[in-house]
């Protein structure tokens, strides 16, 4: 009944009646429009037939595809996608779940027109907003053969291109369709997102169809075209793939990324990974700019045994995206991040040492490209400056003392070798690793704006520094003298001040000076003597170059623009003063030729008059500026303008060997001009003496304790006398005199040489590390006895009394009669007994 049932068409469901009905007997007439309503009207009025209606649609499409009727297979598609934009009723999902078999028959069609139309409704279905979520539906089939139609190579280019376009926008409907929906299949696992991103890259750097130039004035007219073309597409798709990703799943669009680069060596030259990666930063939210930054590093790392351009092109990509992300995105391990870019800097170095590039132990090295090395180093280091950036200040202090502790320094007892670094090979490694690490720390100086200098110059930033300031190296002195320029000066002066010059009035250099803060003041009295001692043995090294001395002479004016307090001032006057005098009485330390001294000289002089002008004391302007004229006169080459303009042709200049004291500036007039203007100069009268190399370790201050001497002197007085105490002297006897010295000797026994004194430490403390406590406890008593005895026979001493001239006992209260207890009758403290 049922097959006689279907010959009879008065007998057919109603339903298949409608649906009969829109296809006409002329496929080229389109879809019946009026039939179409009645069909729409009828599964709006009866939901549960829709079902039922999407299923029959499908038989008749995929007869049609069969039979290759394409006009009814397009009037058949048009009139499911009706259907789906009219129909909301709980039970799509099931004609859903037809309407995909159609799109996947089409899909799977080799006719490029049906995958087009496949694809086009495949995209209309997923701008539909589904009221009921649906458990069941996968994704699978269409991700893969979209990725399949975005790799087409048909040999037309207009078919190439259709195609191509269709599975781009197949892939980012399914995107849409999934990413939100967690019922939907996870389009975020790697299975597909291996398929998805390389996909749109491929089309991305298709060559056949480049991308019109930003100032072409035609490009607004051609923007119609540009939707059809790949590349753009593929571009709107991976912006809207990246702006749909989590922070859980935006790794999952990175890493397919990566690997498409080095899949197709897209590295060099890095143009199109700089492309895509600034598509990425752009579109992805910023607070998950960091994990783009790790996944770069990490990738950096893997890449550790490439060639360095690819690294060097990797780094660069690098830089690009750290510009683009948001200040502090870097992520919660901002060391880790300038810890890998140093790793990879000190790796090269060794590279470029040895020649070969390879593990540790590994047989099989190989040959290295000196010049990209150096590349990939620049690359780095500019990449730290750009990391700098986006960095908040207190970051950046963190990061200089960072990198500073990874610097090979000398040890502080002045060797000029130096503590090698490890992974670096020899002293060669060691200059080439301080100089690279030097140069990061100085694109770090840049970015930072400096407000304090305590803030700024930590201790165990500032020693580090200041002692590698003094190292054989001079392009290494030179970068240190130059980050110097950059955190001491806040005004924008250092530019005025680099060239060394005598400016005829202080107002054509334009400086900028305020005055200094006391936390500054107290800054420049705790470490003031170390900047002083640094600038000291920089100017008097043998080996520096009108560079370093220009660089040298801006420091010095820095600190006094920026830090010239009253203190200040008269230290810096105290080293130029201490200069002068070395250069005019060379020592066999210091051996310097002619042309050091000229240019010595010419510093001093240039600087000096900074200083009066400053200052404005007329007294010392009118000093400074008359040995100027008497210099121009008789001693050109003691100025600026001819000691660095004729360089070392100075060693052929004949110096006499005592300067006349015309040519040179006087510390009397100095300390009258001084005085006279308020200023305390009782320092200023002492000579310069400059810490050693070691100096970050000494204390400022040295006192030698025999020096100390203290008179008192008592009014003359009816009945008093004058008394005199001296340091640690009480009372003054005839044939016998107590002095500290007396004490000292008394307390203890004679001073041992400085190895046994370290011998003796040793075995104090080996004894308090291994003897049982009971003989430590013995040997404390024995000590605390022998103590005892000797603070007995020195109070005897001290109590005995003395008869004067007039025959009258003087005790240790002078004349005045106080009665003496007797030693045996004093009690110590418990606490006072060692």
């Amino acid at each position: 009944m049922s097959g006689m049932c279907g010959c009879c068409g008065a007998l057919r469901p109603r339903y298949k009646k409608l649906v009969d009905a829109i296809f006409p007997e002329d496929p080229q007439d389109g879809l019946v429009k009026t039939n179409m309503d009645k069909l729409t009207f009828y599964t709006i009025r009866a939901p549960e037939k829709l079902d039922r209606v999407g299923e029959y649609l499908a038989q008749r499409l995929s007869r049609d595809v069969s039979r290759n009727r394409k006009g009814y297979v397009v009037i058949a598609m048009e009139a499911l996608d009706q259907l789906l934009l009219a129909c909301h009723a709980q039970s799509i999902n099931l004609f859903v779940e037809s309407f995909l078999k159609m799109v996947s028959k089409l899909l799977e069609s080799r006719d490029p027109d049906l995958q087009i139309l496949g694809s086009t409704s495949f995209v209309k279905f997923t701008n539909i907003e589904e009221d009921t979520p649906s458990y069941h539906r996968r994704y699978d089939f269409f991700v893969s053969k979209f990725s399949a139609m975005a790799h087409n190579n048909n040999q037309a280019p207009d078919v190439r291109i259709k195609v191509r376009v269709a599975g781009l926008r197949g892939l980012q409907g399914v995107v849409k369709k999934t990413s939100s929906d967690e019922l939907q299949v996870n389009i975020w696992d790697k299975v597909h997102m291996d398929k998805i991103v390389p996909s749109l890259l491929y089309n991305m750097h298709d060559e056949d169809s480049p991308s019109p130039s930003p100032s072409d004035d035609t490009q607004h007219a051609s923007q119609h075209q540009d939707t059809t073309r790949p590349t753009t597409v593929a571009e709107t798709c991976l912006r809207d793939l990246v702006c749909r990703a989590a922070f859980g799943s935006i790794k999952s669009v990175l890493k397919p990324a990566l690997c498409h680069l080095d899949n197709h060596q897209l590295w060099v030259p890095n143009r199109f990974a700089v492309k895509c990666f600034k598509i990425i930063m752009y579109s992805m939210q910023s607070q998950y700019s960091h994990v783009a930054i790790q996944s770069l590093l990490s990738h950096l790392d893997d890449h550790t045994r490439d060639s360095a351009r690819i690294k060097a092109s990797i780094v660069g990509v690098l830089k690009e995206t750290v510009s683009i992300a948001a200040a502090g995105s870097i992520g919660p391990s901002v060391l880790e991040v300038f810890n890998t870019l140093l790793r990879h800097l000190r790796l090269s170095i060794d590279y470029q040492l040895t020649g070969r590039r390879g593990s540790q132990g590994s047989i099989h090295k190989q040959p290295i490209n000196e010049e990209e090395e150096k590349l990939f180093q620049e690359a780095i280091i500019t990449t730290v400056g750009a990391f700098a950036t986006i960095l908040p200040d207190y970051q950046k202090i963190e990061i200089m003392m960072f990198i500073m502790g990874k610097v090979p320094i000398p040890p502080q007892d002045g060797d000029s070798s130096m503590l090698s670094a490890r992974g670096v090979q020899g002293e060669e490694g060691n200059l080439l690793l301080q100089n690279m690490l030097l140069q990061s720390l100085h694109q770090v100086a840049l970015a930072y704006t400096s407000v304090s200098m305590t803030t700024t110059f930590s201790t165990a930033f500032l020693d580090p520094l200041l002692r590698v300031s003094l190292v054989a190296d001079i392009r290494v002195r030179l970068i240190v003298q130059q980050i110097l320029h950059t955190l001491i000066d806040r005004h924008g002066n250092c530019e005025k001040l680099e060239e060394i010059r005598i400016p005829k009035y202080i107002s054509d250099l334009d400086l900028k000076v305020e005055k200094c803060s006391r936390q500054d003041l107290a800054f420049m009295r705790k470490h003031g003597p170390q900047f002083y001692s640094m600038l000291y043995e920089n100017l008097l090294q043998r080996d520096n170059s009108d560079e370093n001395f220009h660089a040298i002479y801006c420091t010095m004016a820095l600190l006094c623009v920026e830090l010239g307090g009253e203190d200040v001032l008269v230290e810096l006057l105290r080293l130029t003063l201490g200069l002068q005098e070395i250069v005019c009485k060379p020592q066999e330390e210091y051996d310097l030729s002619t042309a050091h001294i000229c240019k010595l000289h010419a510093v001093l002089a240039a600087y000096l008059n900074l200083i009066s002008q400053l200052t404005a004391i007329p007294t010392l302007c009118q000093h400074v500026t008359q040995v100027l004229e008497t210099r121009k006169q008789e001693a050109p080459y003691f100025l600026p303008e001819t000691a660095f303009m004729e360089g070392d042709s100075l060693d052929h200049v004949t110096l006499p060997d005592t300067v006349d004291t015309k040519l040179l500036f006087h510390q009397n007039v100095i300390n009258e001009a001084m005085a006279s203007s308020g200023h305390e100069v009782s320092r200023l009268s002492q000579p310069f003496v400059p810490l050693r190399s070691d100096f970050p370790s000494q204390s400022r201050y040295s006192m030698d304790v025999q020096s100390i001497n203290i008179e008192m002197d008592q009014v003359d007085t009816p009945g008093r006398e004058r008394t005199s105490f001296r340091a640690c002297s009480f009372v003054k006897h005839p044939g016998e005199e107590i002095t500290f010295e007396t004490l000292k000797k008394t307390l203890t026994e004679k001073t041992p040489d400085a190895e046994d004194d370290e011998a003796r430490r040793r075995e104090v403390v080996e004894k308090f590390q291994n003897a049982p406590f009971e003989e430590i406890a013995a040997h404390s008593e024995a000590r605390s006895q022998q103590l005892n005895n000797k603070l007995n026979e020195i109070m005897d001493m001290v109590s005995k009394p003395s008869v004067d001239a007039s025959g009258r006992v003087v005790s240790l209260s002078g004349p005045f009669q106080v009665k003496s207890v007797p030693v045996y009758e004093m009690q110590f403290p418990d606490l006072c007994v060692y």
